[in-house]
């Protein structure tokens, strides 16, 4: 390919609009163009690279016997009516009628598809297990899209589905898949990928990991561990708190509190601790609008995945009217009394000497003692953990939290899918049963995009040579001198001939313009071919990480290059 026949102009400013690196280097170096919010259109370098990180995922699904198949972009409402997520997922499942009023959905995950395809074929246990996979496109209207390629609307995702007839067999199965995934995050050059343990989410089932890579820009919440291996995401990850009632249990106080209502401003008013405070925290459940409040240790903040799976539906935080019975900034557990759905975190455990709400408008109490004032009471974990928390597994105060970008994701669906949606089959004792699934996906611009984050100077991206777009960059600084020209063209041929991908520039413009245009490029090996060099009868070798400066004969620059791609 010759650079002056690339199509996209490459420039030197930033975008004002973007906060991550990926995202201003590949729009600088013309890899992608915004179309819509969280839309984008892909140049032929971004192509080349997503083609080469797809080959590597289908490489190793095919591996552990993976079978590639292609579900509809659109599919029917009915699908997702069988699974009963038609009426669950939220906004961001893209629902509309086509021109006879069926219902239609575009497919942001096609688990529904997957069963619907082979639920005639699983009957027998004989068949069994069995995986397929897709790389396709997908359409999810993300709130908030953000980070060029690292959240999008319309993105390209593997997704793979396996079946199994016993739990052992997807466990063994599902760790198969797992060192998979592993070797392509190694391949496509980002072996420090870790896995932490996940919320399923929408998904379903009760096992799951995502694959992270460790970025300050990340979105998630990384919980790691200082002394032993324990990694989750923060959304999964267990909050352990450990209190101690103090000796004696003080009388419960009434308090005028005048024109306070934040839990900081109760504690600094009453000379107490957040630790010593009952805070209430009030959501509203999406489907009816009834008020749930949750009481939770004032220093903690509420883990809303961890709400929203114990309840079984989504929240949003409370709209607190007159009407609602709730007095805002001054709720607490003693004496409150309305249709709510009441809450306590594991944190107001083994407490006593609180100050909490008196739900009376300007009053606080002191000397609350839960298992005193109010009774016998149900804890669960609510929380966030903490940095210099107690890690659930090891059970020492070594917990630190790092920011993450989620570049895969494997769960243990279980029967969720195939149960939903009537999928059977007859084992060898001529019962029927539900197949148990699995499912494993990887976004393939998220991980183009992370690598890039993870690989790249000021100047631009640094590819590793797995994916990069071209392995090798001819450089013709002067293409007017004609020494250089033909040098540079017979390079050119010589290494497509030897089956190489080169980029090769040989406009006319200066070194300066071209080694910009390198460098947002970001091509492993940059070959300079320059009046200076060609007295010297040499060319200068580049790699674009800098571990590589030397100038090689003119005879052995092609079977050295060949040597480095190797």
């Amino acid at each position: 390919m010759k650079l002056k026949n690339l199509i996209g102009d490459r420039f030197k400013e930033k975008p004002s609009d973007c906060v991550i690196d990926s995202h201003a280097l590949m729009l600088r170096g013309a890899y992608m163009k915004n179309v819509a919010n969280g839309i984008y259109s892909s140049y032929l370098p971004l192509r080349r690279i997503a083609r080469k990180i797809e080959q590597i995922i289908r490489e190793e699904m095919d591996l552990i016997d993976g079978q590639e198949v292609l579900f509809p972009v659109v599919l029917p409402a009915f699908l997702w009516q069988e699974s009963g997520r038609y009426e669950t997922v939220g906004n961001e499942l893209v629902r509309f009628h086509d021109r006879n009023k069926s219902p239609l959905v575009l497919g942001m995950t096609h688990e529904e598809a997957a069963v619907s395809l082979v639920r005639e074929y699983g009957q027998t246990y004989s068949k069994y297990p069995f995986m397929i996979y897709q790389i396709q496109t997908k359409f999810r209207d993300e709130a908030r899209p953000r980070g060029g390629l690292i959240r999008v609307r319309e993105f390209t995702m593997k997704d793979a589905y396996s079946f199994h007839t016993s739990q052992e067999d997807l466990e063994e199965y599902y760790m198969r898949c797992f060192r998979a995934y592993e070797n392509i995050f190694s391949r496509v050059g980002i072996p420090e990928v870790i896995s932490v343990a996940s919320d399923s989410g929408m998904m379903g089932g009760n096992i799951s990991h995502e694959f992270m890579l460790l970025a300050d820009v990340g979105e998630d919440s990384i919980v790691i561990c200082r002394e032993c291996d324990y990694r989750a995401n923060m959304e999964a990850a267990e909050s352990i708190v450990l209190n101690k009632k103090d000796d004696v249990s003080e009388q419960l106080t009434l308090v005028h509190t005048p024109n306070i209502h934040t839990i900081e401003d109760v504690c600094i008013f009453l000379k107490s601790s957040e630790e010593k405070s009952c805070k209430a925290v009030v959501y509203q459940k999406n489907t009816d609008d009834s008020y749930v409040v949750l009481f939770i240790r004032g220093d903690l903040d509420v883990n809303e995945t961890k709400l929203t799976n114990h309840l079984g539906c989504d929240i949003h935080p409370a709209v607190i009217t007159k009407e609602s019975g709730l007095n805002a900034g001054y709720i607490g557990p003693y004496n409150l009394s309305g249709n709510f759905t009441i809450l306590f975190d594991k944190s107001l455990e083994h407490t006593n000497n609180l100050s909490c709400g008196a739900n009376i408008e300007e009053y606080h109490y002191t000397g609350l003692d839960i298992s005193r004032d109010i009774g016998d009471v149900v804890y669960n974990d609510f929380a966030k953990i903490t940095e210099g928390g107690i890690c659930p597994k090891c059970g020492k105060s070594s917990i630190s939290i790092s920011r993450g970008i989620e570049v895969g994701n494997i769960f243990q669906l279980g029967t969720k899918y195939t149960k939903a949606m009537n999928m059977q089959y007859i084992d060898n004792n001529g019962v029927s049963n539900y197949p148990i699934m699995g499912c494993y996906g990887i976004g393939v611009g998220r991980l183009a995009a992370s690598v890039c984050e993870a690989n790249h100077d000021e100047y631009g991206p640094i590819w590793p040579m797995s994916i990069a777009p071209w392995q090798v960059h001819i450089c013709a600084v002067r293409s007017d001198n004609q020494e250089v020209k033909d040098y540079a063209d017979k390079l050119y041929s010589e290494l497509q001939e030897k089956g190489v991908e080169v980029i090769y520039d040989d406009r006319n413009v200066s070194a300066g313009v071209m080694f910009s245009d390198a460098d947002l490029l970001g091509i492993p090996i940059r070959v300079i071919v320059s009046p200076r060099n060609m007295k010297d009868e040499c060319c200068e070798i580049v790699s674009r990480d800098k571990s590589i400066h030397h100038k090689e004969a003119l005879e052995t620059v092609c079977s050295k290059v060949i040597e480095l791609i190797k």
